[in-house]
């Protein structure tokens, strides 16, 4: 968890880290993303939220004068200071180079994300300075180790306001983390006749382990449709929650449709029949403020790869007293207190520093410039002809994530996701994504989809609005 370490950033002129920097101890971008509680308010330094600047993402640094003689995007706003995007784009490396001979525009981020020079640092650091096995040795560099992966542990409980750091229990991603509740705590607490409720929106991972443990113990799956405005219908959630419910299984934020949940009312809701709630974050926890306190969730879980850190690492946060009932999902390792030859003990969950202080209102910032990003997309997106977008349309009352998954009127989206590669160096995604029960609800079998991130600027949206409608009038052509 090495993304976690309080490392500095790359020095650049009006990096993202240099506006972190007087919150606290400088560290990786995945972990200065927001606190609930308190902190600095952002955005500052004269900086304002949803203002478009003009296109610098070209640039791996920014500065006073580049600034002042870039002309203003397409989206016909006047130029002014620069937006999160421009401001963060210079500490990511990858995103400034060619692409089939195309400066690379990256829209999708709902499968992963891109690393900020920190990350890159404390992972190269571990690597060469202090690489060894954690809660094991009692040398330098084995305790050096369990310090970096403990202080990760409270900073992830602090990221998401858990009480205590013990109740974040890392995993190679969300989808174990899923399984890891899966069969423990749902095979030993759900028996024939219990019902598990879901939405048709879910993730491949959210459903299918609990279709294996319902396989095991008899239990029933119960799926929630879509409303007219494609949104996960609460209404219809909340009709078929009975004592029967034994667990609600819901995303927070939908990697398809770009709704976002109102998990708040759909917890106590479920709490009152006496069911547990496991909330899927990987869409909300790096775009938004989350605290587990205030929700009350039961499970939450959530990946690293897809809030700037490194591939292979989740995390999951449950309440002390259910992960203390749950028993071994795993066995071997560090999860052992004793081992004899005829039975073994195990280790409560993992506990050890204390939560540091909060790092800031970041993500504040981050959901309103997401917000910003998120409206002005779907809005250029249903300018284009034959563009059929799945997910309710933004309003006041309505939230959308910055993402659009889409389908064009006789284009494969395959088709449409290579055409924008090859042709104009934007990266998106085409296909299922990991949720085919919704796609058939859709009457699609796949779809496009591009998602953006805190580093994404307006003018990136102008960049691919322009790409796809060539793309639509090339193959069009030939219809």
């Amino acid at each position: 968890m090495g993304f976690l370490c309080s490392l500095p950033s790359t020095p650049t002129q009006l990096s993202l880290s240099r506006l972190v920097s007087p919150l606290s101890s400088p560290g990786a971008l995945g972990v200065l993303l927001r606190h609930p509680r308190r902190g600095t308010s952002f955005p500052s330094r004269g900086w304002r939220v949803g203002r478009v600047g003009p296109r610098v993402f070209s640039s791996p640094a920014l500065s006073s004068s580049s600034v002042e003689s870039c002309s203003s995007s397409s989206s016909q706003e006047q130029p002014g200071p620069p937006s999160l995007g421009d401001i963060a784009r210079p500490d990511f490396p990858i995103l400034h180079q060619e692409v089939n001979g195309f400066k690379l525009v990256y829209l999708d981020n709902a499968a992963t994300s891109q690393k900020p020079f920190a990350v890159l640092k404390a992972l190269s650091d571990y690597y060469e300075s202090y690489n060894s096995n954690v809660h094991r040795g009692i040398h330098y560099l084995s305790a050096k180790a369990t310090d970096a992966y403990e202080s990760a542990r409270s900073k992830v409980a602090s990221f998401i306001n858990a009480p205590e750091p013990r109740q974040i229990v890392f995993t190679r991603n969300a989808t174990e983390a899923i399984n890891l509740v899966a069969y423990s705590w749902g095979l030993s607490n759900l028996s024939s006749g219990d019902e598990i409720l879901l939405t048709i929106g879910e993730h491949h991972s959210s459903i299918v382990p609990w279709q294996l443990v319902a396989q095991k113990t008899g239990a029933v799956l119960k799926f929630v449709g879509l409303t007219k405005e494609e949104i996960p219908d609460v209404e219809q959630l909340k009709k078929l929650l009975s004592k029967k419910t034994k667990l609600v299984v819901v995303h927070h934020v939908s990697n398809v449709l770009g709704s976002l949940l109102p998990v708040e009312e759909i917890i106590p809701c479920s709490h009152d029949v006496g069911a547990k709630v496991l909330i899927d974050a990987c869409q909300s926890v790096p775009h938004m403020v989350v605290d587990v306190q205030k929700l009350d969730a039961d499970f939450l879980v959530a990946s690293s790869h897809k809030m700037c850190g490194p591939t292979g690492i989740g995390f999951l946060y449950g309440k002390s007293e259910l992960l203390s009932a749950m028993p071994p999902f795993l066995g071997g390792g560090e999860m052992i207190m004793d081992v004899f030859q005829e039975y073994s003990t195990f280790a409560e969950p993992p506990s050890r520093s204390p939560v540091p202080k909060p790092l800031g209102d970041l993500g504040s910032w981050i959901f309103l410039h997401e917000t910003d990003l998120a409206n002005y997309l779907y809005q250029s997106l249903q300018s284009v002809p034959k563009v059929r977008i799945y997910g309710p349309a933004p309003s006041d009352v309505v939230h959308r994530a910055a993402l659009c998954a889409f389908n064009v009127e006789n284009i494969h989206p395959t088709d449409i996701a290579t055409f924008l590669d090859e042709q104009h160096g934007v990266a998106i995604r085409s296909g299922h994504h990991c949720a085919q029960p919704l796609h058939r609800f859709l009457g699609v079998n796949a779809s496009a989809r591009a998602s953006f991130y805190l580093y994404n600027t307006k003018e990136e949206v102008d960049v691919f609005i322009e790409a796809l409608k060539d793309t639509i009038s090339f193959f069009s052509s030939y219809q």
